[in-house]
């Protein structure tokens, strides 16, 4: 008897211990979907009180963030897709890199990182609709991203949510000015957003329901490399010097884009 109920003392305390570090994760993946959701709302609420330094903020970040998913693209998501599902998930990155084009110019005409300015002379109204929609669908697909990269290496997750966290600012600070010029009031706005960012984080947590499948996985990466691809290079990289009186200086924060994901990449090996 004795002996028996030491066993199970043992498996109580096992069972613990596991279920405690799987909260842990679970924790972690949470948080990190927050930082490429919510969190990223930081650029909305600083130009519905601050659009001189929204625009600051703007201009910085669409050249740092080309440089952040490109290189996040490359160097962190497709090898691991890649080492994942083999070379076949290269069909998978051309086609989701083709699908946000699509995407995004046909069934969504507002390019999310447009200036704020270029639509003071229309009425967004009926674009309203899309722009929730396309962006609670773009929301979910992030959180997707983090979550694969999460299950691949929490440091991987870290930088996808870092690279999510950074083209949201700009893609905010244009929705904000949309819904504000269509006449929303500010408070309406930061819910509805608020809303829209939490797909970000269902999406995480729903791809833990396939973390076992890892042609899934390997293809999910492939998804995730061709959207931050075709963010970085088609929709950020172009504008990248938009607004710079000195058009070399905006290279300084694209370099400082790629040398910290690099380093990043580098320190989390995964």
């Amino acid at each position: 008897m004795p002996d028996y109920t030491q066993k199970n003392f043992v498996r109580t305390i096992g069972h613990f211990w596991y279920n405690n570090l799987e909260m842990i994760n679970l924790v972690e993946l949470f948080f990190l979907a927050l930082l490429g959701s919510i969190i990223a709302l930081i650029g909305g609420v600083v130009f519905l009180y601050s659009q001189k330094l929204s625009k600051a903020l703007e201009y910085h970040s669409i050249p740092f963030a080309a440089g952040v998913l490109i290189t996040v693209s490359l160097l962190g998501l497709l090898p691991e897709a890649i080492e994942i599902a083999g070379e076949g998930v290269l069909v998978v990155v051309l086609v989701s890199f083709f699908t946000s084009y699509f995407f995004e110019h046909i069934f969504f005409e507002i390019h999310h990182h447009k200036e704020v300015d270029h639509h003071h002379k229309h009425n967004f109204t009926s674009s309203v609709p899309l722009i929730i929609v396309g962006d609670t669908i773009h929301n979910f697909i992030d959180g997707i991203a983090i979550g694969a990269s999460y299950l691949v290496s929490p440091g991987l997750g870290l930088i996808t949510a870092f690279s999510s966290f950074l083209h949201e600012i700009p893609h905010e600070i244009a929705d904000f000015g949309i819904l504000l010029r269509a006449g929303w009031k500010k408070k309406d706005i930061l819910i509805i957003n608020v809303i829209s960012a939490s797909t970000t984080i269902v999406g995480a947590f729903a791809i833990l329901l396939f973390s076992e499948n890892s042609n899934l996985l390997g293809g999910l990466l492939g998804v995730s490399a061709g959207i931050f691809l075709y963010l970085g290079s088609v929709d950020f990289l172009p504008h990248s010097s938009e607004k710079f009186s000195d058009r070399p200086k905006s290279v300084i924060p694209l370099a400082m884009g790629i040398l910290i994901m690099v380093t990043t990449l580098l320190l989390f090996q995964h």
